[in-house]
């Protein structure tokens, strides 16, 4: 296997603090996105999405969305399980998965990527030429917002997201809160419980 990344971006991210809290180590190539070399042919040969993380497998096949290559691996690697450890769980970790995807990552996605000089014309990840809607910058900000304090009022009542068990939904919840840094945006003062939580995921995958 090889893995295609870039460490300091949010997705890749994610996927590094799986593997580090589960003890893989994978042969891994970064792709500069800084410098544009996930848009090189060389590159889209390996993952026509033009995006990181990728994992090519030993037979060719190329996982390219972190939550697929999280359970491939955590198929290989069932030790300090973190996508559940019951049906129950499981579906939880799912569900808290896709929700911060669409209510947090995607909303501090859309308000950098229409506001950066750096994703003219690349509003949207992956090889479509698509232009920047200044818009979509309120609405993100607007929609991080509402989400922040239902996520404090639940982990006033849990110690992690899916209760007794730290899991991927808390990596996920972890890098989306250092993402927001890249829009200038903060948890609230407010937002006790989320904060206290902050500092309990950090130590996990220290």
């Amino acid at each position: 296997m090889k893995l295609y990344a870039f460490d300091r971006a949010p997705n890749p991210r994610r996927l590094a603090m799986f593997m580090k809290y589960k003890g893989i180590v994978l042969d891994t190539q970064q792709v500069d996105l800084m410098k544009g070399e996930q848009l090189t042919d060389a590159y889209r040969a390996i993952n026509p999405e033009l995006t990181v993380p990728a994992l090519l497998l030993d037979d060719g096949t190329v996982l390219s969305e972190v939550i697929g290559i999280c359970t491939y691996l955590e198929g290989l690697y069932p030790d300090r399980p973190l996508l559940g450890s019951s049906a129950l769980e499981k579906a939880q970790v799912i569900s808290w998965d896709h929700r911060l995807f669409a209510a947090m990552v995607m909303p501090i996605a859309d308000m950098l990527r229409n506001s950066s000089a750096a994703f003219r014309n690349r509003a949207l990840p992956g090889p479509y030429d698509v232009p920047q809607l200044p818009e979509m910058v309120e609405r993100g900000r607007l929609q991080l917002h509402c989400l922040l304090p239902d996520l404090d009022a639940h982990l006033a009542r849990h110690a992690w997201l899916t209760g007794d068990n730290f899991t991927f939904a808390d990596i996920d919840l972890l890098a989306a809160v250092d993402f927001m840094a890249w829009v200038k945006e903060s948890v609230p003062e407010e937002c006790v419980n989320l904060k206290a939580w902050y500092e309990r995921a950090k130590a996990e995958v220290a």
